[in-house]
């Protein structure tokens, strides 16, 4: 097989969740297991810090990333889903994996995939652990796909686990209350393992001590460990000025939407964690030099991402409630003259909560991603009419986005949000 041959049959063969839904999920870690085993246990090889939350871990990770990585360590990266090309999944100190390896591998595991059938996602892990043990990373950040209990992921023994904060998304595989959803993301935090937690919850804050009790496990709330911060947004940087455990940080991060805030001092609590317990040494320049070049270092793409101006043409994967609460945040402190939201969605979410929040102001382009998990857009459509939302209805992402540039004055705002999906169409 060549490289599109081995895409279409990993794409198509294997059960793949964004583009089937839950009937993809295998709810146990058996399958992963095999693979390993059969791969000769490659996540024993090197160390992992682990990943999981709502919303935020992909930032986390990618900022953590980069930090390691200017620390001279060489950092793996596993991050799911993918917006351009499927190799952004599996990458090394910013490059992704070469796509000889993506046919090797798949070559090489063919035979167990017919097998034991498993899922896209749980050969994407399996691929990932394996490319980090051949090319003898130092350290693998590893981002959960859903949950974490019961997440593919799930069978490493990290160095430290991070657990950005819980919202609601996906309760019907992970719970239908926050403690529920706790629950299952608490399922990452292993025995002695410190975790930080990045945001202080009184409806989840209980399930995480008691999980981390249970392990032996040290916990940190970056709440408790980050304090006293204030942040600057600039033309070029997100500053924030902040006091870690007492002593004073100022760090400027090239992810300026406002709520990467809260991700920056999920990843100060982490390097605490790192320092406090000497799992690996990292020098203020690699901090400070990491923090200002995250997109460089990783090519992380759609989080406040800027596509074009005049006018300014803006994507973001934000696509649950909470994420959606925090593009409005943003959105409070940006000029522009007019709104124009091209907006959609996939068909297993509950987005009435979603479309409550959205500005009846905007002017709203609704389509739809092309996939079979899609939202038909004209039931998108009489939804958000419900809600007192306006638009009109376009069958793809790039025809939504050619209309509203041709309505769109220079000094207006296009936003695309909803999916990982839309925005993918987009890019």
């Amino acid at each position: 097989m060549n490289y599109e041959e081995t895409l279409e049959y990993l794409f198509h063969k294997l059960p793949m969740f964004s583009r089937i839904g839950d009937v993809a999920i295998k709810k146990d870690l058996t399958n992963t297991l095999l693979l390993c085993d059969f791969l000769e246990n490659p996540p024993t090889k090197f160390k992992t810090i682990h990943i999981a939350g709502t919303n935020g871990k992909g930032s986390v990770a990618h900022i953590l990333a980069s930090i390691l990585q200017e620390a001279g360590y060489k950092t793996g990266l596993y991050t799911s889903p993918h917006l351009l090309d499927f190799r952004e999944r599996i990458k090394i100190n910013g490059k992704p994996c070469e796509e000889k390896y993506v046919i090797k591998f798949t070559e090489k595991i063919q035979a167990k995939i017919e097998e034991i059938q498993p899922s896209f996602f749980e050969i994407t892990v399996a691929m990932a652990f394996d490319y980090f043990a051949e090319n003898k990373v130092d350290i693998a950040i590893i981002e959960t796909g859903l949950g974490g209990r019961l997440d593919s992921t799930n069978v490493i023994h990290p160095v430290l686990s991070v657990i950005t904060n819980i919202s609601y998304d996906h309760q019907y595989l992970l719970g239908n209350t926050l403690p529920e959803i706790a629950f299952e993301k608490a399922g990452i935090i292993k025995s002695e393992t410190p975790v930080v937690i990045g945001r202080k919850d009184k409806e989840t804050a209980e399930v995480f001590i008691k999980k981390s009790n249970e392990q032996n496990a040290p916990i940190l709330f970056a709440d408790d460990i980050v304090s006293q911060w204030k942040a600057v947004n600039t033309p070029k940087f997100l500053i924030v000025d902040a006091l870690v455990d007492g002593k004073p940080e100022n760090v400027c991060c090239d992810l300026q939407a406002a709520y990467q805030i809260e991700n920056i001092k999920t990843v100060l609590a982490a390097l605490h964690a790192l320092s406090k317990y000497n799992l690996l040494e990292v020098k203020e320049k690699a901090i400070q030099t990491g923090f200002s070049n995250v997109r460089k270092n990783t090519q992380l793409l759609g989080r406040w991402q800027l596509l074009e101006t005049n006018p300014r043409v803006i994507v973001d994967v934000g696509h649950n409630e909470d994420g959606v609460k925090k593009i409005l945040e943003q959105l409070k402190i940006e000029h522009y003259q007019q709104l124009h939201i091209i907006y959609g969605a996939v068909k297993d979410k509950d987005i009435n909560n979603i479309l409550e929040l959205l500005p009846k102001n905007a002017m709203y382009y609704f389509t739809e991603p092309q996939m079979p998990r899609k939202l038909d857009v004209n039931t998108l459509f009489e939804k958000a009419k419900e809600h007192q939302l306006n638009g009109i209805v376009c069958n793809h992402p790039k025809v939504a986005l050619g209309i509203a540039k041709s309505k769109a004055h220079p000094q207006d705002l296009i936003l695309v949000m909803g999916s990982f999906f839309v925005v993918n169409e987009i890019l």
